[in-house]
C-alpha cells in the first residue's frame, strides 16, 4: 500500500523549470530563453572574502538566525542609499537563503489555513506555490494590457480572509515596472484594511528606461505593515549562492525566527561573507553589466516585432523578461515543448504563471550572450511562425 502524501503538496503545481530543463537535456543544442539568471559571475572580491572561513575557526560554527552583523550593517546601508528605507526600531532585517525562502518564511509567519493572499496576474509561480504549501489560498487579480496594476480590482478582491497583497516590481514574468502612484495606492490600501504589503524587489536595478523603481517601504509609516524582499541572485550574479533578505515589521520577528531556526538554523556563512563583499562593490558594479542587457533587450524586441499582430509583446521596461501574448488559443506547455523538440529553443509556458488566455510565453534574455540571444530569438520566431 502506498503511504500518503500531504494534500497541500499535491495541490501545488509541479515546478516548471526542472521540466523544461529535462526537455532541454533530451534535445542537445537547445538554446534556453527559459530560466531567469544573468550572464555574468559575481564580483571577484567575493571569492577573496570567503577565505575568511579558513582564517577564523569561529566562522565555521552556527551564527545568528537573522544573519551576521557585518552583512546586516551592509544591508542597512544599502537600503538607506538605494531604497530610501531607513531601518528603525520598529523593523528588522532578516537574511535568508534566497528570496524564495524569505517569501516562504513570511507566508508561514502570517497565514493560517484558508488565509488568502492577493497576487497580481501573471504571478511569479514560486509565490503561488509557497502560499499553497502553507495552506493558504492564492487569489489572482488581473493586470491591464500592459501588465500594470489594477488597484480597484485588487481592492474588490479583498475578503475577511485576506492577509496580504503582493507586488513584484520590476516584475517576473512580465518585466513591468509598476508606477509609483499604483504602489503608493496599494500601500495605503493595505494600511487602511489592516493587511501586509509584500513588496518583492528582487529585480530592483534592472530598469531599462525611465525612472528607477519605487520602494513602498520608504513611505512614512509604511514599516508597520510593509515587508520588502530583496535578493542578490540577479544583480550580483549570485544565483547559486542563495542569499536574500527582507525588511519586516519588528512584531513579526519572533515568528520568523522560529521558522528560520527550524528550517535553516542560520543562513550559510560562506554565502554571507560573499554577500557582504558584493554589497561593498555596490550598485555601481552592477549597472554596466545591466546596461549590456538593455542593449540585448532592444535586439530582442526588434526581432519579435515582425510577428505582430499574431504575437503581441508589451514593451515593458524592467527585469530581463518579455511575456509574449499569442492571438490564437494554444496549450502553452505543449507549444513550449514543441519549440524545444522541433526548433531547439526553450521558453516558459504561461500556464506556470496562472494566466494562459489565449496563450502566453515567457522569454528570458539574461543568461546567454547577445549572439546566442539573437540566434535563439531567430529560432523562436521561426517556431512561432510554424505554429500559426
Amino acid at each position: 500500500m502506498e503511504l500518503p502524501v500531504s494534500q497541500r503538496a499535491l495541490a501545488v503545481q509541479a515546478p516548471i523549470i526542472p521540466a523544461i530543463a529535462q526537455a532541454i537535456r533530451e534535445h542537445p543544442g537547445t538554446l534556453s530563453l527559459g530560466q531567469g539568471v544573468v550572464y555574468y559571475p559575481p564580483p571577484a572580491s567575493v571569492f577573496e572574502a570567503v577565505g575568511a572561513l579558513g582564517r577564523d575557526a569561529a566562522l565555521n560554527r552556527y551564527q545568528a538566525v537573522h544573519g551576521t552583523d557585518a552583512l546586516i550593517e551592509a544591508i542597512a546601508a544599502k537600503l538607506a542609499a538605494d531604497n530610501g528605507i531607513r531601518v528603525d526600531a520598529g523593523q528588522r532585517v532578516v537574511v535568508t537563503a534566497g528570496g524564495n525562502m524569505a517569501f516562504l518564511d513570511l507566508m508561514m509567519a502570517i497565514l493560517d489555513p484558508g488565509s488568502e493572499v492577493i497576487l497580481p496576474l501573471p504571478w511569479y509561480f514560486n509565490q503561488q506555490m509557497a502560499v499553497t504549501l502553507v495552506g493558504g489560498v492564492a487569489i489572482g487579480v488581473p493586470t491591464d494590457a500592459d501588465y500594470q496594476l489594477d488597484v480597484d480590482a485588487i481592492e474588490r478582491a479583498i475578503t475577511p480572509r485576506t492577509r496580504a497583497i503582493v507586488t513584484v516590481s520590476p516584475n517576473n514574468p512580465t518585466g513591468a515596472v509598476y508606477s509609483r502612484e499604483s504602489l503608493v495606492a496599494v500601500n495605503a490600501l493595505c494600511a487602511r484594511r489592516g493587511l501586509y504589503h509584500v513588496s518583492d524587489e528582487a529585480y530592483e536595478y534592472f530598469v531599462h528606461a525611465g525612472d528607477a523603481p519605487f520602494s513602498p517601504g520608504s513611505l512614512p509609516g509604511a514599516g508597520a505593515h510593509t515587508v520588502s524582499l530583496y535578493s542578490l541572485s540577479k544583480a550580483y550574479g549570485f544565483a547559486s549562492w542563495r542569499v536574500g533578505y527582507m525588511v519586516i515589521p519588528a512584531h513579526l520577528y519572533p515568528a520568523i525566527a522560529k521558522i528560520q531556526d527550524t528550517n535553516l538554523i542560520c543562513p550559510p556563512v560562506v554565502s554571507q561573507l560573499a554577500a557582504t563583499a558584493a554589497l561593498a562593490e555596490g550598485r555601481d558594479w552592477c549597472m554596466p553589466r545591466i546596461a549590456v542587457l538593455t542593449e540585448v533587450r532592444e535586439a530582442v524586441l526588434a526581432a519579435l516585432a515582425p510577428l505582430a499582430p499574431e504575437v503581441v509583446v508589451p514593451r515593458t521596461r524592467g527585469a530581463f523578461y518579455c511575456l509574449l501574448r499569442l492571438a490564437q488559443p494554444q496549450d502553452s506547455l505543449a507549444l513550449a515543448m514543441r519549440l524545444i523538440a522541433e526548433h531547439r529553443v526553450a521558453v516558459l509556458p504561461g500556464m506556470a504563471f496562472g494566466v494562459d488566455d489565449p496563450c502566453l510565453l515567457r522569454v528570458s534574455y539574461g543568461a546567454i550572450t547577445r549572439g546566442e540571444v539573437v540566434e535563439a530569438i531567430g529560432r523562436l520566431v521561426e517556431g512561432l511562425q510554424a505554429a500559426g
